[in-house]
């Protein structure tokens, strides 16, 4: 059997490192990808095998693998020389299995071939094949996003959630600048299992928040770059507070799904229509005020959309979201 190996950082995977393993796939049986990882790097190691680990979950011909290791005792990997290559190479003899050759797009494959002992081929070199590096799209991830595997998308995905009480069109505007910005929306839960607001149970709640965690970690699989949110697990704990004073337990996967980059707050200015699902209008301006404290509380910042008519927020949120989205586009 054949085995090769293809080191890198992966920081992040992207299609070029993806051209360089299905080239190496080609000239062996079996295919190590070793992620060497420090610890002061900006993307966790954990994170760049997970990628891995996702694009070939199909392909057992290929391993991938992880390396942390110390800079003060292995040089940066990034370094192309003679010298670097050796001490990798010789750390690599005691940790992995026999290589028979080695594929880089890199000046140290040469060197590493050499003091592994092994066969080495290069691979688009000067990348003609797949113009792109990890440092652009580190730098400006929206400009290169089509040389991001579907794997990765997600991790440069921006979340923006919309915020507010009942009534305040939350649902319609999510959906709407899912469409103005050519992506998609994750929806809120509660109706897919509560006829009225007023029906719900403290472990409905908790339902809700998972679902709705659900359904985020799915349509970000989808999203073009953005992904608007309707309400999150915060809106949740604060209807918990309002309506049965007590504090909402979830699991930490469902807080970290609900984390975002924007959220937009749709004040209560907007017509008030009662579908027969939601609270009275009273109690609806009492919510409003619940969810205010709640992410006060917090600490969570956000851009109050304002506007009588839905054209006004609507111009409003764009206009927010262009804002926040800007230094991913320069």
């Amino acid at each position: 059997m054949k085995r090769g190996l293809v080191l890198g950082k992966f920081m992040p995977l992207h299609n070029g490192h993806i051209a360089l393993i299905e080239f190496g796939l080609n000239h062996c049986d079996e295919l190590i990808v070793l992620v060497s990882a420090s610890y002061d790097e900006s993307i966790p190691g954990s994170q760049r095998l997970s990628w891995l680990e996702q694009a070939y979950e199909n392909n057992p011909r290929v391993k991938p693998l992880l390396l942390i290791y110390d800079e003060a005792v292995l040089p940066n990997t990034s370094e192309s020389s003679e010298g670097v290559s050796k001490l990798w190479a010789n750390y690599l003899k005691e940790h992995l299995p026999p290589i028979d050759v080695i594929f880089a797009s890199e000046a140290y494959g040469a060197y590493m071939g050499r003091f592994l002992n092994c066969e080495h081929v290069i691979f688009d070199e000067p990348r003609n094949i797949v113009p792109i590096s990890a440092t652009q799209i580190r730098n400006n991830p929206f400009a290169f996003w089509d040389f991001l595997p579907d794997v990765v998308k997600p991790y440069y995905t921006l979340k923006i959630c919309l915020y507010g009480t009942e009534s305040t069109g939350k649902t319609s505007l999510a959906q709407r600048l899912a469409e103005h910005f050519n992506t998609v929306a994750a929806p809120e839960m509660a109706r897919e299992i509560l006829e009225h607001t007023r029906d719900c149970t403290p472990q409905d709640l908790v339902q809700i928040a998972e679902l709705h965690a659900h359904a985020i970690n799915d349509k970000i699989k989808q999203a073009n770059k953005l992904l608007f949110i309707d309400t999150d697990v915060n809106i949740t704990q604060s209807y918990s507070r309002f309506l049965f004073h007590e504090e909402l337990i979830v699991p930490d996967w469902v807080t970290e799904a609900n984390r975002c980059g924007l959220y937009l707050y749709l004040d209560v200015d907007a017509p008030y229509i009662q579908d027969g699902t939601r609270l009275n209008e009273p109690d609806r301006l009492k919510l409003n005020e619940s969810h205010r404290q709640e992410l006060e509380s917090l600490g969570i910042g956000y851009v109050l959309i304002q506007g009588v008519d839905w054209e006004t927020r609507f111009l409003s949120a764009v206009k927010a979201v262009e804002q926040f989205i800007k230094p991913n586009r320069q």
